[in-house]
């Protein structure tokens, strides 16, 4: 489609909505506005590219910006102006008129009585670093008039989390389109959790975007996400849609969400119990005289069935014994190499040695990648003495056999 006849006949330029539902109520609380495109056979395109294609001058752009700007809100005014707007915005676009011509036409609509707190401008993060303080200007004066900032599909390009701490936009948008639903990679939400973890520190809400199947709005509920949107749930409409047209349907995907859950704290919880007993057990054989490197033996032979490596560390998380790892003949070998190496760096290890003092018992680990392995493992520990604690890792193998362990 040629540019100039898009620009020539503005009127063909239509707004679509499609709905963002919130995990809290399960039901719609405002649209994303997407330009669409109706030629003389009736036939309707997206308008996405247009935005994106940076050969089309700056002023075609954002004039057709405004035009569907000016159409979604005369529209908004005359429903229901009670739930949020979304507008896409190319942050380098309206950093070049200092977001003049955005915000004179929407405090236009302010006058007439639209409330810009419920105004949300997405914001792709593609600006240059060297222009991050002066842009963050822009976006602190839009937020004092009462907008609201999303950055948009945050970390798909040149994002990083000094750029979202720096801004402290109100929305944070994760787009999981490219996740396939056979293959979600663990790694992925590590880095998603990340950001959640330091979205809800700056006070923003995190979004999912791109909801195309059941699997993928389970790994954006797991992952801390407040919105939700997708074709899953909803395809963009020339009109607004009933708040609670999908209600049910997520209503009955959280259930499964959460009864899966539960089956998988009953199995975390029910490994711990067992290993516990099984270290209780075998921590009655041990003599005296045996040294760090015997225990782990008897530990290790004991607990054949669970771990594939055990060693044993201190309070300030100094390893006191060699590794006793088991090799592929299913015999339990010393390997001393990880002798005197501190591991009170990693996460979490302080406050786990805090919580077994306290508790009395051993705790299970998260999933999380072993560096020698590189595969996914649990570590579970148990503390000998009020100083003393034991590791045993735990194979993939074992917790993919084990239902609800990974």
């Amino acid at each position: 489609m040629d540019p100039f006849d898009i620009m020539l006949n503005p009127e063909n330029v239509i707004p679509y909505y499609q709905p963002v539902l919130s995990a809290d109520t399960q039901q719609v609380i405002g649209y994303e506005v997407l330009a669409y495109f109706q030629n003389s056979s009736d036939d309707v395109q997206n308008l996405g590219w247009f935005f994106k294609d940076s050969t089309i001058p700056d002023e075609f752009r954002l004039e057709l910006k405004n035009v569907v700007l000016q159409k979604a809100l005369d529209y908004y005014l005359n429903t229901d102006s009670s739930i949020e707007l979304f507008f896409h915005y190319d942050a380098l676009l309206l950093y070049k008129d200092n977001g003049e011509a955005l915000l004179s036409l929407l405090q236009e609509y302010a006058d007439r009585g639209l409330n810009l707190n419920k105004i949300i401008i997405q914001l792709k993060e593609e600006f240059p670093a060297d222009q991050l303080d002066s842009v963050q200007k822009l976006f602190f004066y839009m937020k004092t008039m009462g907008l609201r900032i999303a950055l948009n599909d945050f970390g798909e390009r040149n994002g990083n989390l000094d750029r979202l701490a720096k801004i402290k936009p109100n929305l944070v948008k994760l787009d999981v389109g490219f996740l396939h639903d056979h293959e979600l990679p663990h790694l992925y939400r590590d880095v998603h959790h990340s950001i959640s973890l330091l979205s809800r520190k700056i006070g923003a809400t995190l979004m999912f975007t791109g909801i195309t199947s059941y699997n993928q709005l389970n790994y954006a509920w797991r992952n801390g996400g407040r919105y939700y949107q997708g074709s899953y749930l909803g395809r963009p409409q020339r009109e607004f849609v009933a708040v609670d047209f999908c209600k049910e349907k997520i209503q009955t995907d959280f259930q499964h969400f959460v009864n899966f859950e539960r089956k998988k704290i009953k199995a975390q919880l029910a490994l711990t119990n067992e290993i516990n007993q099984q270290f209780k057990t075998t921590l009655n054989t041990i003599k005296p005289e045996d040294t760090y490197d015997e225990m782990l033996l008897k530990i290790g032979n004991a607990c054949a069935n669970y771990g594939f490596r055990v060693f044993i560390c201190n309070d300030e998380g100094l390893q006191l014994s060699s590794n006793a790892e088991k090799n592929k003949d299913g015999n339990w070998e010393l390997l001393p190499k990880g002798r005197q190496k501190n591991w009170s760096w990693r996460p979490y290890f302080l406050e786990n040695i805090a919580r077994m003092n306290v508790e009395k018992k051993g705790i299970l680990s998260d999933l999380y990648t072993d560096i020698e392995r590189e595969e996914q493992i649990r570590t579970y520990s148990y503390p000998i003495s009020e100083t003393l604690y034991i590791f045993l890792d735990i194979p993939y193998a074992y917790l993919f056999e084990q239902e609800g362990l990974l």
